[in-house]
């Protein structure tokens, strides 16, 4: 059967490519291939974005209040459309339903957000900072920007990026992960049913080719990124090169301090969620667990118990749902495995595998079960890299200062968190670690719409986060108005 492209979605009109070649878009659940996705090309980005500048004037000066309200209007459609947006994110991405539902709702906040732009978007002002001398500042958008996001949310990371851009009176170029366009293609249509005029937002698809060419071209005044680490410094060092402001979110090494009186079920429950939720793919994942002292005996049982008890299965069907899906490709499959056999090599034990979980009714599934590996040491290739699957690597510390240290000399700073009964630990530990989002007693302490997502280190590379007033931001320039009158007051023009 043949499949048909993804469409491009350029100065308003959406329409296949041809004769540009395609990369096949997989079913995760079942490996089937269920729609190709174009590998555009220079030429192609050229075109998106000459749409693109063309549109921003018009845009730019429609009243901010109007622009909230094209977003008051897509929030509606978001709202009525919810349930075939989680089951398209579930066919491309394999996210279970829940957290489908979950992401996009998180990606719903940052649209009611973008609502309330005409209050973002007050300057200053002061009267009289010299005798007869007035002085105010104005945020103005900056022109033509773009979005490169990743296969792990495929809604929840483009509605981090464009709502605001446009809300601030930007115009868009999306380039959305290949592996999963499907979402993106139906949130567009979306936003095109709101009322967005033409050539406001673009989307263009594609690999490496695509990024250069967005990172290259002279019109676009800012990118946002996120993906894994080398290629965030590949597109901090480009486009900043190019002049262009750029906000990149790397990978991350997420360490999750436990001290003996943390309270056991419920920590349990949070690592799990931490560990194994969105099967390990995301970069607020909680991928290593630092037990200290006694920890270790209080909560590994129970933590193996629960690993074993999360059912893993296809998430492309209403109902059963399970616990857990599948991974996003067998290469990543393979490679995530690959990893956890090094960790092996290197002397680690495994203590719940589940390399071997298969799904009877979809045997072509890219399925890997829970996975909690324990005597990491901090040399290990397993404890240094990013694994991106549901794998909990488990080190033990003698002590609170042993596991800040170590949570410390990460590469990574994206988050970190504490489980215990001790306020002076969580203070202290709140204090000293270096990330940029902290939670204590909280296993994924990733941050909504109205607060930036701080990374860190090589979790981040920029100035201003995505999200909140650091997204506003970013998505805009800052001017300011110094002003003095000469000439007759208005009481001598009256009088005459």
């Amino acid at each position: 059967m043949s499949l048909v492209a993804c469409p491009v979605f350029i100065g308003g009109e959406w329409r296949p490519v041809s004769p540009l070649p395609n990369t096949p878009v997989f079913n995760p659940s079942t490996g089937e291939i269920i729609a190709e996705c174009p590998v555009g090309d220079a030429a192609l980005v050229d075109e998106a974005v000459q749409a693109a500048a063309a549109a921003f004037p018009g845009w730019r000066d429609t009243p901010a209040i109007e622009r909230a309200r094209v977003f008051f209007r897509y929030r509606q459609l978001l709202e009525a459309n919810f349930d075939r947006l989680c089951a398209t994110i579930s066919r491309e991405h394999g996210k279970t339903r829940v957290e489908a539902r979950g992401s996009l709702f998180r990606g719903l906040e940052n649209v009611e957000y973008a609502c309330g732009i005409p209050s973002l978007l007050m300057g200053d002002t002061l009267e009289n900072i010299a005798r007869g001398v007035d002085c105010e500042t104005m945020l103005q958008p900056l022109g033509v920007c773009a979005g490169i996001t990743p296969f792990n949310f495929p809604a929840m990371v483009p509605l981090w990026m464009f709502p605001t851009a446009l809300a601030c009176g930007n115009t868009f170029v999306l380039k959305p992960s290949e592996k999963v366009p499907l979402t993106a293609v139906l949130l567009i249509e979306l936003l095109e049913q709101a009322g967005l005029p033409k050539g406001v937002l673009n989307i263009v698809h594609g690999g490496r080719d695509v990024v250069d060419a967005l990172l290259h071209h002279p019109w676009i005044k800012a990118v946002s990124f996120v993906g894994s680490t080398p290629v965030a410094r590949h597109i901090y060092e480009t486009g900043t090169k190019k002049g262009k402001r750029v906000q990149a979110n790397g990978g991350a090494k997420n360490y999750l301090v436990i001290l003996p009186d943390a309270d056991v079920p419920r920590t349990v429950e949070a690592l799990s969620t931490a560990a194994f939720g969105c099967a390990g793919e995301r970069c607020m994942a909680g991928s290593t667990a630092l037990t200290v002292g006694p920890a270790a005996e209080r909560v590994l049982s129970t933590l193996i118990d629960a690993a074993r008890a999360i059912k893993v299965g296809r998430t492309d069907v209403a109902s059963p749902q399970p616990d857990m899906g599948p991974v996003i490709s067998a290469q990543h499959r393979d490679r995530v495995m690959s990893l956890v056999a090094s960790g092996e090599k290197e002397g680690a034990k495994v203590i719940c595998d589940g390399r071997g979980t298969k799904v009877s009714e979809a045997p072509g599934g890219f399925y890997l079960g829970p996975t909690i590996v324990d005597q990491v040491q901090a040399q290990m290739t397993l404890a240094r890299e990013e694994v991106f699957g549901p794998v909990l690597n488990v080190m033990r510390m003698e002590d609170l200062d042993a596991a800040i240290e170590q949570t410390n000399r990460s590469a990574f700073g994206n988050g970190a968190a504490i489980f215990t009964n001790s306020g002076k630990a969580a203070r202290e530990f709140k204090h000293r670690v270096k990330a940029g989002m902290v939670g204590i007693n909280v296993g994924v302490p990733a941050t909504i719409a109205m607060f930036p997502f701080t990374g860190w280190d090589e979790s981040f590379f920029g100035d201003l986060h995505i999200q909140g007033r650091e997204g506003v931001q970013f998505y805009t320039q800052q001017k300011v108005v110094t002003t003095r009158w000469f000439g007759e007051g208005v009481g001598d023009v009256w009088k005459k």
